[in-house]
């Protein structure tokens, strides 16, 4: 999807080739606890630490943050933290930091170092500061096993490494030799790594910190030092954050000041001696000083202007903006340093192409087994549908409606239409409406559902009808069908109710039809038969054996017909007499699950169809099927 995650791309860094699920568990038989393997033993040591925690810390809120703070495993962070994070900008803190490795492997150097002074004899066999080296090392690597081992864990670890090597044989390094070391390990011992975002933003602050700092002469007072070096990090990362997140964080140094010393320094420190030593007194006072953490956290949330969203930049801005980042962050004494700011105009400035009056640009998104379509006009914003909801933690309306529609630079949704009660077309209805203001909400919705919705409260809520219309910069939008009359038929299926919407450019037409079957479509061809005809049609009801008969498309006679499906679905859609049907009306196929999102764009007499798949194919993308 445009603007939106690549799944592929994750598995294949994490060494995933295949998914699977077993329907059948009546002959599982559990063989043992644990099987005595020494690629186990870390995730075994992991498991006791994560039992730990949610044993003592059972039923409290943010027991999922001390767990990603101890072992790197953030899945127990609910959404609302982990948007609060991002919207404060101290989302890097929950990731198992240089800092923490760090500040342990420094303990136990200065603790062996101590001890190891005391003993002439053991210094006779090794030199104290060699054997130091070698115990922070160890712990360095423990840690970092423990913690999962992910991108920064393994710059940090690298870095610590080289810095051991050096001061164990005695030579001088410098920061940029080290991280350049480091970051060759990274890529020759996991190259797909550069794929993650947490590979650029890991090496990223580093090589910006090492930057801003290298010319820096004699003492500086420490508060100074951490103003200066929170000012870099928050200019330095804004390029890359903008790229890859559409945001950045106005609030992040205020948020970063407390922040990071209270979670580095005492939260994290005690939530790792109450797990190690299976001391509950440690992990209560640890909790405590999060939960002091947290409420100021959601203090600075609150307010309006806590984050800087904007549309996804072109990749090239990025160039100009890094050199306008670097002009920003030279030594006191150059000359007109503000002038940096100019390399953020075609970042900040260059926004995405929008459709002219009469024109609009038409998106479906590839939200799996379900539906999506944003509708965009010169001026305005229609979407149509949600996504499925995948799990209490998930669902298409985070994890791809609001991310698109942010990327685009929209920032208020100007209608929402839900066709029908179905989770694949409404299980992301409630995201949608918590993360993006939204003007009005029309759907065929029970009104006890829409009443149990929070978020909906204060909408212009409607029930669609046939009849509704409206126009948009001079694109028209009209709703076919359910009949008004049968909302009182209790017979009738939610699919029989999806609201059917024919939008019409001065360039084409579209027909939106939701999950409507047989008996829906009959009762169109009666009611509106002229109306239904249309350039392009999403298919209804996925292609599934109950739609699309055959007087339905002859009616419509759509030159392009579009199937949103997820790929080898359960229910198998589409079905091969559907396409068949199709393919005898001389329509072009597309399919969701082999192309990926749609793009079309209705201009200039003319209806341009970009596939995302084929578009932005990257090597790692299995072909499915050919470009119809």
């Amino acid at each position: 999807n445009p603007h939106g995650f690549d799944f592929e791309s994750w598995a294949l860094s994490e060494n995933i080739r295949a998914a699977g699920s077993i329907k059948n568990k009546a002959g599982m038989e559990k063989l043992g606890n644990f099987v005595w393997r020494p690629g186990y033993m870390v995730e075994y040591l992991r498991e006791q630490v994560k039992q730990r925690i949610a044993q003592v810390l059972a039923d409290k809120p943010y027991s999922g943050i001390i767990q990603a703070l101890v072992m790197g495993d953030d899945n127990q962070i609910s959404v609302d933290d982990w948007q609060g994070f991002l919207r404060t900008g101290t989302s890097h803190l929950m990731s198992i930091s240089g800092l923490h490795i760090t500040m342990l492997a420094g303990l136990a150097f200065g603790f062996v170092s101590f001890l190891w002074r005391r003993s002439p004899k053991l210094i006779m066999r090794l030199p104290t500061r060699k054997a130091a080296v070698l115990a922070g090392a160890v712990v360095a690597l423990a840690y970092a096993l423990i913690a999962g081992f992910a991108v920064p864990t393994q710059r940090t670890f690298y870095m610590l490494t080289v810095f051991a090597i050096a001061l164990w044989s005695g030579r001088q390094l410098v920061i940029s030799q080290v991280l350049a070391v480091a970051l060759l390990i990274v890529v020759l011992l996991d190259p797909w790594a550069v794929n993650a975002p947490g590979f650029w933003l890991s090496f990223g602050a580093v090589a910006i910190l090492a930057y801003a700092l290298s010319a820096r002469i004699g003492q500086v007072h420490w508060f100074k030092a951490a103003v200066q070096t929170q000012w870099a990090v928050t200019i330095g990362m804004l390029p890359l954050l903008l790229v890859m997140f559409n945001q950045a964080s106005i609030i992040s140094p205020i948020a970063n000041a407390f922040a990071i010393p209270l979670i580095s320094f005492i939260v994290t420190p005690l939530a790792l001696l109450g797990s190690f030593l299976h001391i509950d007194a440690p992990l209560h006072l640890s909790y405590k000083a999060l939960e002091i953490c947290m409420w100021a956290l959601n203090k600075l949330n609150q307010l309006p202007l806590a984050t800087w969203q904007q549309h996804a930049p072109a990749v090239w801005t990025l160039l100009p903006a890094l050199l306008g980042m670097m002009w920003m962050l030279l030594p006191r004494g150059f000359p007109m340093r503000w002038l940096g700011l100019v390399g953020f105009f075609p970042m900040l400035l260059i926004t995405p192409l929008q459709p002219m009056p009469g024109e609009m640009k038409v998106t479906v998104l590839d939200v799996g087994q379900g539906l999506s379509v944003v509708v965009q006009t010169a001026r305005h914003t229609l979407l149509y549908d949600a996504g499925p909801k995948f799990n209490l933690q998930s669902d298409a309306g985070s994890r791809i409606v609001i991310p698109f529609l942010r990327g685009e630079g929209i920032n208020k949704i100007d209608g929402f239409m839900v066709s029908h009660n179905d989770n694949d077309h409404s299980g992301g209805m409630v995201s949608v409406l918590t993360l993006m203001p939204v003007g009005w909400l029309d759907s065929s919705l029970p009104e006890d559902v829409i009443d149990n919705i929070k978020q909906a409260e204060t909408l212009e809520k409607m029930q669609c009808y046939a009849g509704q219309s409206w126009v948009w910069d001079d694109v028209a939008f009209e709703v076919l069908h359910p009949s008004l009359e049968s909302y009182g038929n209790v017979r009738r299926k939610d699919n029989y109710r999806s609201c059917v919407l024919k939008v019409t450019s001065q360039s084409g037409s579209l027909l939106l039809t939701g999950d409507i079957e047989k008996h829906a479509e009959q009762d169109l061809l009666k009611t509106a038969s002229v109306a239904l005809k249309s350039d392009v049609l999403l298919v209804p009801h996925h292609g599934s054996k109950t739609s699309s008969t055959a007087g339905f498309i002859a009616a419509v006679a759509p030159s392009v017909s579009v199937f949103t499906l997820g790929y080898l679905n359960r229910y198998k859609h589409p079905k091969a007499e559907v396409l068949a049907r199709y393919q005898a009306a001389n329509s072009l196929l597309y399919r969701s699950d082999y192309q990926g999102a749609l793009e079309m764009r209705f201009a200039k007499n003319n209806i341009q169809l970009t596939s995302w798949r084929k578009q932005y194919k990257r090597y790692w993308h299995d072909s499915f099927a050919p470009e119809p």
